[in-house]
């Protein structure tokens, strides 16, 4: 990719001040990458152009082209967001610095600054959707490239793309991108798998063409003569679409029947369901196998009809019907929103296919560590949904195999925390039951109840998890600084000191122990991690006299009151 092939894309759809301003950002970008080269040998810059033009196909605005060539500025060369800003505006400044990796902090751990990096995307995300769409092609390009590297650093890419670029992607509706991240993820991981699967397909794409093509004619012919406009195209599953399919059912390549499938494009909605008639007039429907997503989108707002045919010669053919704005919309996702041209340094509006961005941020606050962190984002980028009701007709999307429990955070994290159990379709059901589709769910509460352990095997959501775990972390420091109470007023009351302590002696017992606060050392007391009489021993006057005792009581060992003691055997001398 060179930049005239860039600016000439460019100029189909931008202002020439515009297109000015890009080819600006492309000679301060390649001055700042000026000597850098890739690992394939070649000049560093041809990446970030790359990557610019992949979000020119998608026709995005000015400022996102001129971020992506300058995404790795501020990562890979001396330059800093203040020159960024200075040079192009506060806006791609944003952009740049919101997909540069935190490089300025010693992180503990290979995976902990992976979950810091994404944890600070995230939130760049959130208030700009257009730092994913350019990490996304960043990502896009590096997968394109990525055989120079070595096998094992190809792999640890190409698993992280497929846990979480790859859903990401998804979830904000982009199934081009979606696609070819899943595809070449799965090529590099198992090669031979990627292979057997590419050539199969190519042998039956052979076989088929000609029941696909007449299947597809006689539908054309059928919906012209009712008088519909509609396009009717054949197409076929991805590679690593059919991959899942056959892992999910445990069945070969040889048996799978829905590789090949027709889509119709029509005009407005009505349409949509006045094709979908004469289809199922044309051929039998599979029962069950209708889905309704133009009534109930999914939640990267992705509309359209689906049905499973007995088509010609008995093969099931899988039809999809939608209008062309929907199929804008599924093909490009969110990028779709972000075919503007803005002038103003004004932040461009959000679109509602990402508001599960926000319950996503919210949800991560409560991680205790990054593992926690990237468990929950994975989960929470879980791509197949359910559609169930609440006792109002509201409907809820969930992830595939969610419970009861699951619902109940998902109406609020009170209800969750107090959930008995529940009620579907009018029968009572125990909080580990997995709901279907169109199930009618109502939670049934006590204030008595509270979470468990137990309930962290009961969901799958991250939401969820997160907040069980909130909860239990807060009951169990509570009960422990409860406990703790009540070890330290016993130890102070055998050592003769009264339980009432002072607010100086507090301070001073803090200091002498390197703790902030009283309730921390309380629950360090409770859950075992400081002995209730030593702490007790540390308020007693340096001139404490031990009292005289006889020769018949025991020896008392200082300091070491509530330890396990073990005596050496000459302690224990045999008689005689």
């Amino acid at each position: 990719m060179l930049i005239s092939d860039l600016l000439q894309v460019l100029e189909q759809y931008l202002d020439p001040e515009e297109v000015k301003g890009v080819y600006q950002a492309y000679l301060f970008g390649a001055q700042a990458h000026d000597g850098q080269l890739r690992r394939s040998g070649e000049a560093y810059i041809y990446h970030p152009l790359s990557v610019a033009a992949i979000l020119a196909d998608m026709r995005l605005d000015s400022r996102s082209i001129s971020a992506a060539i300058l995404h790795d500025v501020i990562e890979d060369t001396p330059t800093g967001r203040e020159q960024l800003a200075k040079e192009f505006g506060g806006d791609i400044a944003r952009l740049v610095d919101g997909v540069s990796k935190i490089d300025q902090i010693e992180f503990e751990s290979q995976e902990h600054a992976e979950a810091e990096n994404f944890r600070k995307m995230l939130l760049a995300m959130a208030q700009d959707i257009r730092v994913i769409l350019i990490k996304l092609a960043d990502r896009i390009h590096n997968m394109r490239t990525l055989d120079p590297l070595k096998a094992d650093k190809r792999k640890r890419i190409a698993r992280q793309t497929l846990d979480i670029f790859a859903p990401i992607a998804n979830r904000l509706g982009m199934y081009t991108w979606t696609q070819e991240l899943e595809d070449l993820s799965l090529k590099h991981l198992y090669p031979k798998r990627y292979d057997a699967i590419r050539k199969e397909l190519s042998k039956r794409r052979g076989n088929r063409r000609k029941i696909i093509e007449k299947t597809r004619n006689k539908i054309a012919e059928e919906v012209e003569q009712a008088g519909i406009e509609a396009t009717v195209v054949g197409r076929e599953k991805n590679i690593y679409s059919v991959y899942r399919k056959m892992q999910e059912r445990r069945v070969p390549l040889m048996e799978m029947g829905d590789i090949f499938a027709i889509r119709i494009i029509v005009g407005p909605v009505d349409d949509c369901y006045r094709v979908l008639g004469l289809i199922h007039n044309l051929y039998k429907p599979v029962p069950g196998k209708f889905k309704d997503y133009i009534a109930i989108p999914k939640a990267n707002g992705y509309q359209s009809l689906h049905t499973l045919l007995f088509g010609t010669f008995g093969q099931s053919i899988e039809v999809q019907i939608r209008t062309a704005e929907m199929h804008r919309v599924a093909e490009t996702g969110v990028a779709s929103h972000w075919r503007y041209k803005s002038k103003s340094d004004d932040a461009p509006p959000q679109n509602s296919s990402h508001r599960w961005l926000v319950d996503l941020i919210e949800t991560q606050q409560g991680a205790a560590n990054p593992s926690e962190f990237l468990e929950h984002l994975k989960t929470d980028l879980f791509p197949d949904e359910i559609y169930v009701f609440t006792p109002k007709g509201d409907i809820k999307k969930l992830p595939k195999g969610a419970s009861a429990l699951d619902f109940a955070y998902a109406v609020h994290s009170d209800v969750g925390n107090h959930c008995i159990g529940a009620r579907i379709n009018n029968e009572p059901i125990p909080l580990h039951h997995v709901l279907g589709n169109g199930d009618h769910v109502e939670v049934q509460t006590a204030r008595s109840a509270m979470p468990t352990p137990l309930w962290l095997h009961y969901v799958v959501t991250g939401k969820a998890r997160a907040e069980i775990r909130n909860y239990l972390k807060t009951q169990q420091h509570g009960d422990a600084v409860k406990l703790g109470r009540q070890l330290l007023d016993q130890a102070l009351r055998s050592v003769g000191l009264t339980t009432r302590l002072k607010t100086s002696q507090k301070i001073e017992l803090l200091k002498r122990l390197d703790r902030e606060d009283w309730n921390e050392l309380l629950a360090d007391v409770g859950s075992g991690r400081r002995l209730p009489m030593v702490v007790a021993r540390q308020l007693l006057p340096d001139t404490t006299i031990a009292p005289k005792r006889s020769r018949t009581q025991p020896l008392p060992i200082r300091g070491v009151e509530g330890m396990s003691v073990s005596y050496a055997r000459c302690c224990r001398p045999i008689p005689g």
